[in-house]
């Protein structure tokens, strides 16, 4: 019998893997051959494939990325010049006795353009708030253009509180989210009105930069900084159904130390990249200021202010002047006077496009409409009322292209105020005074 040496054996077995290595290590080379070569052809077929690397370096493309971005984006959009006219968003605000006066306002600066909303406090009965939505809805004009809206929510604003600021940024907020072909937000009272047409505002400002805001301001100081600043108050339109007086505390707080406070008109025309801002907060500046003025006396005269000139993106837009005429009482010039016939001839040479305040039905609103808006029907007149004057007949029952404007005096006299508004000597001091 021959012997097997378990030497024999143990080379045998040894053997075995050596075929499936081999068709491994041979499948292994086609498959990396065959990936080579398609890269290699997607490499040098540019039109079929493209590979983008965002390298470090582009970091303004990088920063695209960063919601911080959609700020410097949005600055940037309304920094071109566009070839349409703009288009402006309109805040009307009234109480108690106020519908008819803010219909009044709001079709003299009606124009197809433009958003309107409208604000009646919680003060203001039920039914004529309900009339007033009523008198919107049914109007043929508003019916088909869509651009008229009564706010739903009546809240109940104090005079000098919060509660208007709060009012004020909802109203933005419902305009932001209605239309986004805005560029100018605009604040009125039932006691405003305008005395240039909507065709010579929205040529004018075809001709500005749309990053530009018109507020005006100064640093808090003096007997402001105490009297306002320093006292806590309470703003009983917050948790009360009924308009009272602001509430003072007895205990008084020290300055902020991260923001300056400033101060001015409570009538603004702001951007809408602006507002965007202060709804949003990209650094959540807008909000922390916004908290510091919820117990703050006569905040409608400080927040936009304050968010404004604290801001490195914004301030440098701020122009100093609210474009309005107000007559003001002797010193110490808080509360505006009525104007009347006398004034006038101070309305028209003051150059601005809006003028406040007015008693209801005050006889220099018909001078206003007839001289200087031309405006004889519902709206005032523009180069979109295409239809027949004939008579008693309404131009604006009929709508043309609202793009095509037809600019009058009022133009003149509302250019010569931004050019004294944008020369060197007016842009030179902003926010630091």
């Amino acid at each position: 019998m021959r012997k097997i040496s378990s030497h024999s054996g143990r080379t045998y077995s040894d053997r075995r893997w050596k075929m499936p290595f081999l068709i491994s290590l041979l499948v292994s080379i086609t498959l990396f051959m065959i990936t080579m070569f398609c890269f290699y052809s997607s490499y040098n077929a540019g039109d079929e494939l493209e590979v983008k690397v965002i390298s470090l370096s582009e970091q303004e493309d990088s920063n695209d990325y960063f919601v911080e971005s959609d700020l410097k984006k949005s600055l940037r959009a309304n920094d071109d010049q566009s070839t349409e006219p703009p288009r402006f968003a309109y805040l009307i605000s009234g109480t108690k006795g106020d519908s008819q006066r803010m219909l009044r306002t709001l079709q003299a600066v009606y124009h197809p353009r433009n958003q309107y909303i409208l604000h009646m406090d919680l003060e203001a009965p039920p039914k004529e708030r309900l009339d007033l939505t009523i008198s919107v809805k049914t109007d043929p004009t508003f019916r088909e253009v869509e651009n008229v809206r009564v706010m739903a929510q009546s809240n109940l604003v104090t005079y000098k509180g919060p509660t208007m600021i709060a009012n004020t940024l909802q109203a933005i907020a419902i305009l932001l989210k209605e239309s986004k072909n805005w560029d100018w937000f605009i604040n009125l009272s039932a006691s405003d009105y305008p005395l240039v047409t909507q065709d010579d505002m929205l040529y004018v400002f075809s001709n500005l930069s749309r990053t530009l805001n018109f507020i005006e301001h100064t640093q808090l100081r003096g007997w402001k900084l105490n009297q306002r600043a320093k006292p806590i108050i309470i703003d009983p339109g917050l948790y009360l159904s009924k308009k009272s007086e602001l509430a003072v505390t007895s205990q008084r707080r020290s300055l902020p130390t991260a923001f300056k406070l400033f101060t001015g008109s409570a009538w603004v025309i702001l951007t809408r990249s602006f507002v965007e801002y202060c709804i949003w907060g990209w650094d959540n500046s807008p909000r922390s200021i916004l908290m510091y003025y919820a117990n703050f006396v006569s905040s409608p005269e400080g927040y936009f202010h304050t968010v404004i000139c604290n801001s490195e993106d914004f301030r440098a837009t701020a122009i100093n002047h609210d474009l309005h005429y107000i007559a003001w009482d002797t010193p110490p010039k808080q509360h505006p006077i009525s104007l009347t016939l006398k004034d006038f001839g101070n309305m028209v040479n003051s150059t601005a496009p809006f003028a406040r305040k007015f008693r209801k039905n005050d006889p220099v609103l018909d001078k206003i409409d007839k001289e200087l808006l031309g405006r004889s029907n519902r709206f005032a007149p523009g180069a979109w009322c295409i239809g027949s004057s004939e008579g008693e007949l309404d131009p604006c029952a009929s709508r043309g292209d609202d793009s095509v404007l037809r600019p009058g005096p009022g133009a003149k006299r509302l250019q010569e105020l931004m050019r004294n508004l944008l020369s060197e000597d007016s842009r030179s001091n902003l926010c630091s005074a």
